[in-house]
């Protein structure tokens, strides 16, 4: 798994480099000749934008080496919360750093899929994560976030910032309120006859297998298309709202639901980030470090979660993202600029 992770560790510092001349030489200005050449409202315009933006003094390699470390520090904190990357990095990036919303929601789906694809074939193998349950859920889910990024790139920036900070204080009110059912012994429903939603898995903490189905079908499956939109709307991923619905309504195990839940991302992810890849609002000065610091972070937290208190982390990751949400929605509101 290690291994696994430095290798793309490796292969994004050669795409960051990759990047550098091209994202150096964007920033020298227009030839004169060519503002010339251009029409007198195209020259007020470019001498007004010029006013507006005045260049930065800072190099720029400042900005991806400032990301790459708080990126580092919100992969420890993601995992000793037990949130997704993503959750954490759009509305802190979002809130705090001086970079448009759409490379950051672009850059988010990043984050969320390079965790889901390394996690992904480990909890396959292992038989936590059932494609039974995954691949019915996935054609839904992905479509809607498909629909999302659609829906969050047409939308202006206040109200996706807006909708945005809404969105992340509901996250903290269900991680504040929402239970967990290790495992819930519910009857299969028709539907999930049917599709063949069932499955046998090993639990290693008290020694035997378990079986397990799901009921509720028709309404866990609806619910994935508003997961779906909003998780292509916002970058966020979607395993906050994933495995509430899977466990708590569907009626899987928690590990089940939480595995799948890993693997589903790898999916839904994938259709919105095409949306943002193809609009070009996916950045590699942004994409590279994130997910070198996120995956990083994320072996650091690891290792880390052995000795730490857990609880104690998910109220400090709480807290975090309350001021985020906060922050996002007083920026869209214009309260706080």
């Amino acid at each position: 798994m290690v291994s696994r992770n430095v290798f793309l560790a490796v292969l994004m510092v050669v795409m960051l480099f990759s990047a550098m001349p091209v994202l150096a030489s964007s920033g020298e200005p227009a030839p004169a000749a060519a503002v010339a050449a251009s029409s007198p409202t195209a020259t007020a315009q470019a001498v007004a934008l010029t006013d507006e933006a005045p260049k930065s003094t800072m190099p720029w390699w400042a900005w991806p080496l400032i990301l790459f470390i708080v990126t580092f520090i919100l992969g420890i904190m993601a995992v000793l919360g037990g949130v997704g990357g993503g959750v954490l990095y759009v509305p802190i990036i979002g809130g705090f750093f001086p970079f448009n919303l759409d490379f950051v929601r672009g850059a988010g789906l990043m984050v969320a899929l390079a965790g889901a694809l390394a996690a992904g074939p480990g909890l396959l193998k292992r038989n936590l994560a059932s494609l039974r349950l995954a691949l019915p859920v996935a054609l839904i889910a992905s479509s809607s976030a498909i629909v999302g990024a659609m829906i969050g790139l047409a939308l202006p920036q206040n109200v996706i910032q807006i909708a945005l900070g809404g969105t992340i204080l509901g996250i903290v009110a269900i991680m504040l309120m929402a239970g967990k059912s290790d495992f819930p012994n519910v009857k299969a429903d028709k539907l999930s006859q049917s599709l063949g939603i069932m499955g046998i898995y090993r639990e290693e903490s008290i020694g035997k297998d378990v079986e397990w189905n799901v009921h509720k079908t028709l309404p866990g499956l609806l619910m994935f298309i508003i997961i779906g939109i909003m998780a292509g709307m916002f970058g966020l991923g979607a395993g906050w709202a994933n495995v509430p619905v899977l466990n708590l309504m569907m009626g899987a195990p928690l590990k089940v639901s939480v595995a799948t839940s890993k693997f589903l991302l790898s999916i839904t992810d994938t259709s919105a980030a095409w949306i943002y890849m193809n609009n070009g609002a996916v950045l590699p000065m942004m994409v590279a470090p994130s997910i070198i610091g996120i995956m990083l972070g994320s072996i650091v937290g690891v290792k880390i979660l052995a000795k730490a208190k857990p609880k104690a982390i998910k109220y400090m990751v709480i807290a975090l993202l309350l001021f985020a949400g906060l922050r996002a929605l007083l920026k869209g509101l214009g309260i706080w600029k």
